[in-house]
């Protein structure tokens, strides 16, 4: 094992690491002119690089390849549960869009809309079709965009608009069991998805109640009485014309929702709403058992998309194990990254300069809100302020023997909903770029997006649902972790 490394020498890391984002998502390009630009625009290799640059300044301070290489397998190790759900929610998606579910739920929760509270309706909606996808880019590129057409009808303000969107959206997001940061945060905690689930809905259910509350307030002297609904009746007219919509549909999601309440194991549960959807998709769509394989694999797919509504192929062309493979990659180089970082010693570094701030249970939960907020402001992506302040702050939750699904929910608190309204984040380019509003337009009314942040520090610094570990549940931990340690050493030695 090799020496400490000095905090300059971690920060000269994240600089360089920093610095290989900024030109891959063109930052510095915008900043310094176009050269600088390489027109990337994704983090993958930009993450590749900068594990190689952390590993050759751990290796300089007397860090063998061997361990380092332990500290990746450890930390994919400790991802790969939700690597495992993530592929099987791939599948799931397939199922549920060719077997009519996700439709069904589309289709019904277009009939909330109602243009006297259009800015609750947007934001319900918009929650509900990414509750059903688990994907909060589809749903504002998709429903969003048509909502921005709707609302302008009414003469509400787009950005009015676009932040009830954001809202409903990244609340159904973040509590959906097929989003793929839904799964990423309880895999970095050591939380089980489901507990990770139940436990949001202390922080996400007041944060929703006072957005919607807000979106109340804003929407009074809308009636919309004349408003042109046209958009909304198409969509679900075609939905009509390209799937058998009945309540039948509603089953598997129902299914899944009874076994979160009933707290069985994640995958069996993901298993059955796959069977299910695929019934539903035989029996109700006509879908030949044949055609499951590819729609497992590849997902969903229109057979005659240019006769389809333009939304409708955008909104249910997805899904299948295929899908997930980016996320998947993406979260493989992110926890090579985490791994070098945390074998070298640097992410403890890192920790122990922001745990000086913390004092006692809220400074903790405080200290650990601002640095996944600061990870989504610098690195400008979600998936790495989920994973790196995971990896930071895990150990130092433990200790203080807080159940792991308090840090996740608070990853997801901080991490997920934040990453919207930040404008040069992945998620806020995003967004701006498919409702035509700029991000610092709409981050005003987004929310639920800045409240829930500040909903999950009041729950740390009373104590509210802040669960602790048992005596027993921490001895195990810390068996764990010794176990760890012995692997790390027998490879060192090796």
């Amino acid at each position: 094992m090799g020496k400490k490394i000095p905090m300059w020498q971690v920060l000269v890391v994240i600089l360089f690491t920093l610095i290989c984002f900024f030109y891959a998502t063109g930052v510095l390009g915008k900043v310094f002119g176009p050269a600088f630009d390489c027109g990337y625009g994704e983090l993958h290799i930009p993450l590749v690089i900068a594990t190689i640059f952390a590993a050759l300044v751990a290796v300089a301070n007397g860090y063998k390849w061997s361990f380092l290489e332990n500290g990746i397998l450890v930390s994919i190790n400790r991802a790969m549960g939700a690597i495992l759900i993530l592929m099987t929610v791939g599948i799931l998606m397939g199922a549920w869009i060719a077997g009519g579910v996700v439709p069904a739920m589309i289709y019904y929760g277009l009939m909330v809309l109602k243009p006297s509270f259009f800015l609750i309706a947007a934001c319900v909606l918009c929650g509900i079709c990414s509750l059903a996808t688990g994907s909060s880019w589809t749903t504002v590129g998709t429903i969003g965009v048509a909502l921005i057409g709707i609302g302008t009808a009414l003469g509400i303000s787009p950005a009015m608009t676009a932040g009830a969107i954001v809202s409903g959206a990244y609340f159904g997001d973040k509590m959906s069991p097929m989003s793929d940061t839904t799964n990423l945060a309880p895999a970095m905690a050591g939380s089980n998805l489901f507990d990770h689930i139940r436990h949001m809905m202390w922080t996400v259910t007041p944060s929703m109640i006072i957005a919607l509350i807000a979106f109340a307030i804003m929407g009074m002297g809308h009636s919309g009485e004349n408003a042109d609904m046209s958009l909304v009746s198409t969509l679900q007219e075609n939905i009509s014309a390209n799937f058998n919509i009945n309540l039948a549909m509603l089953i598997p999601p129902l299914v899944v929702i009874l076994m979160v309440a009933f707290k069985l194991p994640a995958l069996p549960g993901l298993f059955g709403g796959i069977i299910l959807g695929c019934l539903c998709g035989s029996i109700f769509q006509g879908v030949p058992f044949a055609d499951w394989f590819g729609i497992l694999h590849y997902g969903f797919s229109f057979e005659n998309p240019d006769a389809v509504d333009p939304f409708l192929v955008d909104l249910l062309t997805r899904g299948g194990l295929d899908s997930m493979m980016w996320t998947i990659s993406m979260g493989f180089a992110a926890l090579c990254f985490g791994g070098i970082m945390d074998a070298s010693g640097m992410l403890q570094t890192l920790a122990e300069a922001m745990l000086k701030l913390a004092k006692g249970r809220g400074g903790l939960v405080t200290v650990t809100v601002v640095t996944t907020v600061l990870v989504n402001v610098i690195a400008c992506d979600q998936y790495l302020a989920i994973l790196l302040p995971g990896s930071m702050f895990r150990e130092t939750f433990e200790d203080a023997k807080l159940a792991p699904k308090n840090l996740s929910r608070i990853l997801e608190d901080a991490g997920t909903v934040t990453s919207p309204i930040i404008p040069w984040t992945t998620c806020g380019v995003t967004m701006s770029g498919f409702m035509g509003v700029p991000t610092a337009a709409y981050l005003p009314y987004a929310v639920l997006n800045y409240v829930n942040p500040f909903v999950s520090i009041f729950y740390g610094i009373t104590g509210i649902s802040m669960e602790k570990m048992t005596d027993e549940q921490y001895e195990k931990v810390l068996e764990q972790r010794e176990k760890a340690k012995a692997e790390a050493l027998a490879a060192l030695e090796a």
